[in-house]
């Protein structure tokens, strides 16, 4: 009898011991904006975990994506482009561009969004001011991490629920 007990309790302590360090997902995007001296246009290429992505769009649209599966939704480009539209908006020298959605594609447990914004002279760039809310309406705790890069100039920003733009000035 009481090696049960000390066998119950060795057990019970072990699950509250382990269940303390429990993971706590952490939910976080990039987009990159780089200036192309060649095309002139910002290319911009935005990660996203697989998962949270599915799960935004899902409930968004009332769909079942099955994004990076054979069963994948035939248009789920429709989808993407719709959904990028609406929370991540740029604006070149205080005014509100466009961005062309390019296409997506995976890497590992990633989608990688790709847009551009075509015809941006670089000798005319000021400011350009970003947007970025994506999947921060279906988790609280998003953090959307921006890169800029044009030619040497580099500048990073960490945007949240509530800080969520970022003005660079050129």
């Amino acid at each position: 009898m009481f090696m049960k007990f000390i066998k119950t309790f060795i057990l019970l302590i072990s699950f509250v011991s382990l269940s303390a360090f429990t993971m706590h997902k952490f939910y976080v995007s990039t987009t990159q904006v780089n200036y192309s001296e060649k095309d002139k246009s910002l290319q911009i290429t935005s990660r996203l975990f697989i998962d949270d992505f599915q799960q935004t769009l899902n409930d968004r649209y009332a769909i079942d994506s099955k994004l990076a599966t054979e069963k994948e939704l035939k248009n789920i480009d429709l989808y993407i482009e719709k959904y990028f539209i609406q929370k991540l908006k740029i604006s070149i020298n205080g005014n509100k561009t466009q961005f062309n959605y390019i296409g997506h594609e995976y890497e590992d447990d990633v989608i990688k969004v790709y847009t551009e914004i075509p015809e941006i002279d670089k000798s005319n760039l000021q400011s350009i001011q970003i947007e970025n809310i994506l999947l921060m309406d279906e988790f609280s705790d998003q953090q959307n991490i921006i890169h800029f890069k044009i030619g040497d100039f580099r500048r990073s920003f960490n945007l949240i629920n509530g800080n969520d733009k970022a003005m660079l000035k050129i």
